[in-house]
């Protein structure tokens, strides 16, 4: 028989392409991890891994057995989960992919879900709209908080949640300004941006281009944190989600300044895949959500 294990690795060696790194988070070593894959390659006569110096991605059969154990895996979630409700409450792991920009409202958000399900262990991993839906797909997250418009929705169910709106963080001692300006003005600071492949950066890149403007961008980050303390410190100045400002509250030394000409938002939404059947701790999340409208 194959064990739920052996699937569990096979899945993870997948979505890492590498052995060490899939063995780390399977908190086995590596000559543990690979002695396991090749007995199940032997277990089932097919060559799953092309090997040589290094990993080199998976057979065609390989591919169709991961494909056949992640719908197991996702299967044998779902019994467990449905079993710990049948007994009156929703307990396990839920697994949620979260853009940058929507960090501070999963936690408002995961606040209510803990209020109504104490027993649901939230693991929230930040990353860029593309992986959240790829890792949607692959069945490797529960949920995803993402754009809107950058979610398919066959094979999904999405629930609009808030418009992104934005602000420009400023050093205080960079401006003399206290309401709204245009983006136009944002050209004339230093400023720290996201990364360019996350897509809260090639949106204000595209707003920029629209308006003709060549930002001087002194600082490239892979989350807001490091470019809000560069704001706090003088450094330079940051666009960022007005309801990440909302949570934080007052940054000393800074100004909070709506951005005008043009006022721009973008929908933000949560993807679940459509199951059957259901997960009960992604139904919590979603009756969490309908809950806050």
């Amino acid at each position: 028989m194959i064990e739920i294990r052996d699937l569990q690795l096979l899945s993870a060696l997948a979505r890492h392409q590498h052995f060490a790194k899939a063995a780390e988070e399977c908190g086995i070593s590596q000559p543990a991890f690979s002695m396991r894959i090749r007995n199940l390659e032997d277990r089932l006569g097919v060559s799953i891994v092309r090997r040589a110096n290094r990993f080199q991605g998976l057979t065609e059969e390989g591919e169709m057995i991961v494909q056949r154990a992640r719908r197991i895996l996702d299967e044998t979630k779902a019994l467990e989960q449905q079993v710990q409700a049948s007994k009156g409450e929703i307990t396990g792991t839920l697994i949620l992919g979260v853009i940058p920009t929507a960090i501070a409202f999963t936690g408002r958000l995961i606040k209510r879900l803990q209020q109504a399900h104490p027993r649901i262990l939230s693991r929230i991993e930040t990353m860029s709209a593309t992986a959240i839906q790829h890792r949607l797909d692959e069945g490797s997250l529960d949920a995803g908080i993402t754009y809107g418009d950058s979610i398919g929705t066959d094979l999904r169910q999405v629930q609009p949640l808030y418009e992104e709106t934005y602000v420009l963080l400023v050093p205080a001692h960079m401006t003399d300004e206290t309401g709204p300006i245009p983006w136009a003005q944002v050209a004339e600071f230093p400023i720290s941006l996201l990364e360019p492949q996350m897509q809260n950066r090639r949106i204000l890149d595209r707003i920029f281009a629209e308006q003709g403007l060549h930002p001087h961008v002194v600082a490239e980050t892979s989350g807001f944190t490091a470019s809000m303390v560069m704001a706090r410190e003088g450094l330079a100045a940051t666009v960022v989600p007005r309801v990440l400002v909302r949570a934080l509250g007052e940054l000393k030394g800074t100004k909070v300044l709506p951005l005008v000409d043009p006022v721009v938002s973008k929908p933000i939404c949560l993807a679940t895949l459509s199951r059957d059947p259901e997960l009960p701790t992604v139904e919590a999340l979603r009756a969490v959500v309908a809950s806050l409208r």
